[in-house]
């Protein structure tokens, strides 16, 4: 029997076209004329009912003669086996590529993943940038021109060593009639606490309210002074470490000024109490006397030969108290310039910090060889010292009643003084390699806060720690607490002010 040309085998029901005259398996002829309708071998239009059946005896169909042997049927076998091996080989090496695909994906998938965090991050941080520098559209308008501040000078002659003028009678006097209304008004005052002050426990559940990070340049992080305007407690001022000086109100969350002048960073800050001024101390070796409202310096007092180490406002805010590293301490008159007097350390070593005690009559001062050292202002002489810190004292803050002195220094510890015995009568030890870089009691002189290696809150007399806040990413540089110790702000080296209260 024929076999038939399309399926190589011999045909069940043999048809023959009348077009090619070849042989066809008739199931197979009309599936290929349903989907072509033309002769698979001339290629001419043929439809099924011209196809011829062919009639043929029944007999067994032989079987390809290519499986009639052993070894033949072996190699067909063999062959498919090959063939599976192919295949199977096949399916692994698409299977390889297709992981090394998913793999690349994923790592694809994942490095957008990082892409994106990033941007979002940045674009968090550009808002809380556009946030900041919204109030401030208002100060970059200021010109540019910055006009050259009055170089103080003594007397108006020399500008450089400052000549002192000395403390006249009408000083002395004008010093001893604030310091006389000063303990009179304390005396009467007594033992009584402002009713508007925050309780110990109430101090005890202040939470962190507010964190500004956009006061001070990014590029050269880090706030290094804080202080509250006393007659209006919604304005802060901070110092940089970008040599600026930031005046910032709380309570619409806006940048006032920004002070621009110094060369090097800002270390000590004061604003003054009853004037829209502040002032502001460099290791550039010059004070500044700043108009807020122009942010305009209006004032340069050149009255040490190295960094300005502490500065502290006289509380009648006409003069102004500052030390250095240049061994001496100087007094003086902000509404003028003049350097009034300067004297050296009674040791000869420098000066780290100042403060004035609440009357204006005393002052301390805080030298690198560890010493606390009291002095009267009127005859200009050491009365007093306290011994007992190791390393530079960092922080001095008199207590408003007038007799309590908290001092800090390199080792972990605040020492408490009082001014009547000239006695360290308690030390607070804190944990071993704790800095302390500022210390503040409130305007009633029932709390005490310490700022370094966290913020704390300390209740005086029992001494006992009320508050730890550890919110700070970096070391805090900066405490002061605000009317009634209602709030309290921190400033640190992670460029944030940060703002707790009661909820």
């Amino acid at each position: 029997q024929p076999l038939v040309p399309v399926t190589n085998e011999v045909p069940e029901t043999p048809v023959v076209s009348p077009h090619s005259g070849a042989v066809f398996e008739r199931r197979v002829i009309e599936k290929y004329l349903v989907e072509n309708g033309c002769d698979p071998i001339s290629g001419k239009e043929l439809k099924v009912e011209e196809l011829i059946e062919i009639k043929t005896p029944a007999v067994v169909k032989p079987k390809p003669p290519s499986a009639t042997s052993i070894p033949a049927t072996l190699k067909t076998m063999q062959d498919e086996w090959d063939a599976l091996m192919i295949h199977s080989f096949t399916q692994r090496q698409q299977l390889q590529t297709t992981r090394q695909e998913l793999s690349h994906a994923l790592y694809q998938h994942d490095a957008a993943c990082r892409v994106i965090a990033r941007l979002n991050k940045e674009v968090a941080a550009a808002r809380e940038a556009l946030a900041t520098l919204k109030p401030q559209a208002g100060i970059v308008s200021v010109p540019t021109m910055i006009p050259q501040p009055a170089l103080a000078t003594a007397g108006g002659t020399a500008a450089h060593p400052m000549e002192q003028a000395g403390m006249s009678a009408e000083v002395i006097q004008k010093l001893q009639d604030k310091a006389t209304v000063l303990t009179q008004e304390r005396k009467k005052r007594g033992r009584t606490v402002p009713e508007d002050l925050v309780t110990p426990d109430q101090v005890k559940s202040f939470l962190t309210v507010a964190s500004h990070p956009g006061l001070h340049s990014a590029s050269v992080p880090g706030i290094l002074a804080l202080d509250i305007n006393s007659a209006d407690h919604s304005k802060i001022l901070t110092g940089g470490n970008d040599k600026n000086a930031t005046v910032f109100n709380k309570d619409t969350e806006q940048v006032v000024a920004i002070l621009k002048g110094h060369t090097k960073k800002i270390t000590k800050v004061i604003y003054h109490p009853n004037e829209d001024t502040v002032i502001t101390g460099s290791p550039d070796m010059n004070i500044r006397i700043w108009h807020v409202p122009t942010s305009q310096t209006q004032l340069l007092l050149r009255c040490h030969e190295g960094p300005v180490t502490g500065l502290s406002l006289h509380p009648t805010g006409d003069y102004l108290l500052s030390t250095s590293s240049d061994k001496h301490w100087a007094f003086s008159d902000i509404r003028t310039g003049r350097l009034l007097t300067k004297v050296i350390d009674t040791a000869e070593v420098g000066l780290t910090t100042a403060q004035f005690h609440p009357d204006g009559l005393i002052f301390g001062t805080g030298t690198v060889d560890s010493q606390v050292k009291i002095w009267d202002l009127k005859e200009q002489s050491n009365v007093a010292n306290f011994p007992g810190h190791t390393g530079p004292i960092s922080a001095i803050s008199f207590s408003e009643n007038g007799y309590y002195l908290a001092t800090a220094a390199d080792d972990a510890c605040v020492k408490l003084w009082d001014l009547r015995k000239l006695k360290n009568f308690k030390t607070i030890q804190l944990d071993d390699g704790y800095e302390v870089k500022d210390l503040c009691f409130d305007q009633s002189g029932t709390y005490l806060a310490i700022a370094g290696t966290d913020v704390r809150v300390y209740l005086c007399k029992q001494w006992q720690d009320l508050k730890v806040f550890n919110d700070h990413t970096a070391l805090a540089t900066g405490v002061r607490f605000g009317k009634h110790a209602q709030y309290l702000a921190s400033t640190s080296m992670d460029r944030t002010l940060k703002l707790y209260a009661i909820e």
